[in-house]
């Protein structure tokens, strides 16, 4: 039988020398984001209706993303102006219950119960909200008769066989502002997530009808291309504005389309070919970037590497000239390893080369997976090649380089109580002040005597919400390690750590 024999001494940190060598390979700070999308229950829930299996469901899609050390949900919560969460604004989905409006029974708020099971998984959750879209199609009669759509006609327009808001309204803004703010205020979420859903993508031969609405609220602008990329950039600034007020540790973050520009209509633009969002869509990604409107920014780069038109070597490097100090995510298409038919994602496994690809840049702070059913499937073997090289061991998401606040304290008092079966590492809590925050705990182990490189992930024994961890659950060698502790708060900085625990480790007992 394993043991843990009897404390040594607590010593301070005065003397103790940090290893200065970077462990290049694995990075400590890393965005490893999942997206869970519930429009049409593409990944959840598949069960409409039944409260039981979609909590079991739900509880399952964590576990086993954490097990691949993915830090971070993103969590389809507004797909088409109606709710995931209990809301007096908008309606229960129809996506939830199968019926719009109609409450989960046995009653449950998704948004809540995701996010309190995420954070005890030391997970973040960024709420991901479609501004614009009300119908998928032209079918309108599943919207409840109290839904915004028949209380205020005017705010919609109808363009390719479906209906969605008129972002040139201030109403429209108003409506949009009042959802978002609604959730923040209540709800413990890590970010506000949109994604490249701003104005419709085009139809051929078809306009978007808002000249009447251009044409009364123009606000002086001669250029209708450039009212709507207004319109938008009003919302997103506002939105910004909107959320650190309430709530400054809350990001907002953009996965907009993967072109900005191409070059050929821009010469700041990137060497490519086909649509773009400024073009487009109307969002000037970049000015947003530059204006700190949005904190990070992923652009859906889901195409190969050494694609004719829309290189994906070529847009990471792109992407990676143009942050502005903000956080750059790529967003990868993991459906693509199912769905994907051309040679390049038949030829296992693409993802594992953009991941490489990314390594190199260091603008790139990360991924997130479009999207949890086909990731969890492991298609290609792209959870074991996370497990074996890439997320072999945790890592914290990146610092924002413009949020700041104050650092925690060290956590205080960190010792090791012995059972007979049992062998605690614990720490006081640190008490929130001021609305200040812990997220999360990290507790280091280092081989031998002293602290060595807390910027090596391999050095991190394990992330937890609670102020104690059960030494008994992990296999040592035999040997003597020195243990600390720090804490991370909601701005995801990490405190100074704790006093190190000298321990002594003898597999057998004796």
């Amino acid at each position: 039988m394993r043991s843990f024999l009897p404390l040594y001494i607590l010593f301070t940190l005065g003397g103790i020398l940090f290893s200065s060598g970077i462990f290049a390979q694995y990075k400590k700070r890393e965005m490893r984001g999942v997206w869970i999308a519930t429009v049409a229950n593409i990944d959840w829930p598949t069960q409409k209706g039944n409260t039981e299996a979609q909590k079991k469901e739900l509880l399952q899609m964590l576990d086993s993303l954490r097990s691949c050390h993915i830090n971070t949900i993103i969590f389809q919560t507004r797909p088409t102006a109606d709710a995931f969460y209990h809301s007096s604004i908008e309606p229960w989905s129809a996506y939830l219950t199968g019926e719009q409006g109609k409450a989960p029974s046995p009653f449950y708020d998704p948004l809540e119960f995701l996010i309190e099971e995420a954070h005890k998984r030391c997970m973040e959750v960024h709420v991901w909200i479609n501004p614009y879209r009300v119908t998928n199609t032209e079918y309108t009669q599943g919207l409840v008769k109290d839904h915004i759509f028949y209380k205020k006609p005017h705010l919609f327009q109808k363009y390719d066989e479906r209906y969605l808001f008129d972002p040139g309204l201030e109403e429209t803004r108003d409506h949009l502002v009042h959802v978002v703010s609604d959730i923040v205020a209540r709800y413990d979420m890590d970010a506000i997530h949109f994604d490249d859903y701003f104005y419709p993508y085009k139809v051929a031969g078809s306009e978007f009808p808002d000249w009447e609405t251009y044409q009364k609220y123009s606000r002086g602008i001669t250029n209708r291309d450039d009212w709507r990329r207004d319109n938008v950039d009003l919302i997103v600034s506002r939105l910004h504005d909107t959320i650190k007020a309430l709530k400054p540790w809350v990001e907002f973050g953009i996965s907009p389309f993967g072109v900005w520009r191409n070059k050929s209509e821009d010469p700041k633009g990137s060497a490519t070919r086909g649509s773009s969002n400024y073009d487009e869509l109307y969002a000037d990604v970049l000015k947003w970037l530059e204006k700190g409107w949005i904190d990070y920014v992923t652009p859906q780069l889901y195409w190969e590497i050494g694609h004719d038109r829309v290189d994906y070597a070529v847009l990471t490097d792109w992407w990676s000239e143009y942050t502005y100090g903000k956080k750059l995510y790529v967003g990868l298409y993991a459906s693509g390893l199912e769905l994907n038919n051309s040679r390049a994602w038949r030829t296992p496994n693409e993802l594992v080369r953009q991941l490489s690809y990314n390594r190199d840049c260091g603008q790139v702070h990360g991924a997130m997976f479009y999207r949890a059913r086909h990731f969890l499937k492991n298609v290609q073997g792209l959870q074991d090649s996370l497990r074996r090289t890439f997320y072999q061991y945790p890592a914290l998401p990146p610092v924002s380089k413009v949020l700041k606040s104050e650092l925690f304290p060290s956590p205080r008092n960190a010792r090791i109580i012995d059972g007979a079966l049992t062998s605690f590492l614990f720490w006081d809590k640190i008490e929130e002040k001021g609305g200040k925050q812990v997220a999360y705990y990290v507790v280091y182990l280092f081989s031998g005597v002293g602290v060595g490189d807390m910027e090596n992930p391999a050095n991190i024994l394990a992330i937890t919400a609670e102020n104690q961890l059960d030494l008994m659950n992990y296999q040592l060698q035999d040997g003597i390690y020195t243990l600390i502790v720090t804490a991370v708060n909601r701005f995801r900085q990490e405190s100074l750590p704790s006093f190190p625990v000298l321990r002594r480790y003898n597999s057998s007992g004796k």
